[in-house]
């Protein structure tokens, strides 16, 4: 294989006529231990491995475009000794979905099953799911429904508690390599691409393998007979935009990740996600407001400049607009992201929630009570209430919860920030407490 890959050799040009068709169709697998970079359903001890060793079951297959579900699907018919229909969400009725069902009966009344391949099945509506369930149920088809959104947010639960999910990976670069090199023992000639190009055509598929063989036949069909530099390539090639659905599951990732990259104090993989959504076509002010809940959640008292900073990053972008204002946003994430962290507020105000359900609707202490008229003077309301700012100190160290409370402890300061401050000054009025108490 050296010999191949030779960066120095001229490109061989194949003497035996390449077959008709699209190379993604001619390489498509035969069968399932072709398929690449899916080894942890496929491999000795995958998930689909052991399933064929009995029924197949229904499945829904997830993962992001060109990764091989339509392939895998066909081939789970072909092993199971199954009829393969596929369709499409995006074309089919309720009136072919019928036709679809009767013929698979009749097929099943023959003695011969249905794997029903459904692309795109998260376009289904809920009617249009549902309708799938009886004819799973009593096996007139084996549902293979394949998905690039996440199934939990976009299939009905009825259907996932009749399917297995299972979840296909997006192609590494080893395995674009793999396809590279099967490509070209099906052209009869190797790229005309020196190393780094090499590297960049598979960057520019971006984990997809169709979008990978449609490259190589394309960069193949160019003919050229000396090496083509990464620049050149560039210039002759447009990268694909990377794969981001503002409402999809991508979405969801990636400001996951940037949460994560803010909450970790790592401003270089904040900025970098930030970037991504941005490209992506993000809109800013979704981007400021997620920015600002950051603050709120993972900084908190820790640095009470955060949320100021969030906030005027905000009206700044609203003043500027794009794409001067998204500076103002990329700003605050680095801001956030070396700020001191504390979620010590936020623990606090879910713990408080989680109290105020366990006791319902205990009153207040009397003592705390304004009383406005004589009735509720004699019913004892603001009887021996002391008010702080007549102690020496300004602390009085009164009850404030119900009585026959046991008294809760909600705010737990982190040893960080400015929060480091805040948990001397509870740690005084603790004290202080307790003295008032034994007093």
């Amino acid at each position: 294989m050296a010999d191949l890959f030779d960066m120095g050799a001229q490109a061989p040009r194949s003497e035996t006529p390449a077959r008709p068709g699209p190379l993604a169709d001619r390489l498509r697998p035969a069968t399932l231990d072709q398929v690449v970079g899916q080894g942890h359903l496929l491999g000795p001890d995958g998930a689909l491995t052991a399933m064929l060793s009995g029924t197949l079951p229904s499945l829904i297959l997830w993962g992001p475009p060109g990764v091989g579900k339509t392939t895998i699907a066909r081939l789970l018919a072909d092993r199971a000794d199954l009829h393969f229909v596929q369709i499409s969400a995006i074309f089919t009725g309720v009136a072919d979905l019928r036709k679809v069902f009767e013929t698979a009966r009749n097929r099943r009344a023959n003695g011969t099953g249905t794997l029903l391949f459904v692309d795109e099945i998260h376009r289904f509506n809920k009617a249009q799911q549902d309708g799938f369930l009886p004819h799973m149920e009593d096996g007139t088809i084996t549902l293979v429904g394949a998905t690039t959104e996440n199934p939990s947010f976009e299939l009905n639960a009825a259907l996932m508690s009749r399917a297995q999910v299972l979840t296909l990976k997006r192609l590494e670069l080893r395995d674009m390599e793999l396809l590279t090199q099967r490509a070209e023992k099906e052209l009869g000639a190797k790229l005309p691409l020196d190393g780094p190009a090499r590297a960049a055509l598979q960057e520019m598929a971006d984990g997809d393998g169709r979008a990978l063989l449609n490259l190589v036949e394309q960069v193949h069909g160019w003919g050229a007979t000396d090496r083509i530099d990464r620049e050149t390539l560039a210039a002759r090639l447009q990268k694909r935009a990377a794969q981001y659905d503002k409402s999809g599951d991508a979405h969801y990732n990636l400001i996951s990740a940037l949460h994560k990259s803010v909450r970790g104090s790592d401003p270089d993989a904040a900025l970098y996600w930030l970037a991504r959504m941005l490209k992506g076509g993000e809109d800013p002010r979704y981007l400021a407001r997620r920015v600002t809940r950051m603050a709120v959640e993972d900084i908190g008292l820790a640095d009470p400049q955060a949320q100021t900073v969030c906030l005027q990053a905000w009206e700044t972008y609203e003043r500027l607009g794009s794409p001067e204002g998204e500076l103002a946003i990329a700003n605050a994430v680095v801001y956030l992201a070396l700020a001191p962290k504390s979620n010590a507020g936020y623990a606090a105000y879910k713990a408080a929630m989680k109290g105020a359900g366990q006791t319902g609707s205990e009153p207040p202490p009397k003592h705390i009570l304004n009383a406005p008229t004589k009735f509720m003077k004699g019913e004892g309301y603001g009887e021996g209430y002391a008010y702080d700012h007549d102690q020496a100190d300004g602390f009085s160290g009164q009850n404030y919860f119900p009585d026959g409370m046991k008294r809760p402890v909600y705010y737990v300061p982190v040893d960080r920030g400015f929060e480091r401050e805040l948990g001397r000054r509870l740690d005084w009025f603790v004290e202080q407490r307790a003295k008032r108490a034994k007093g």
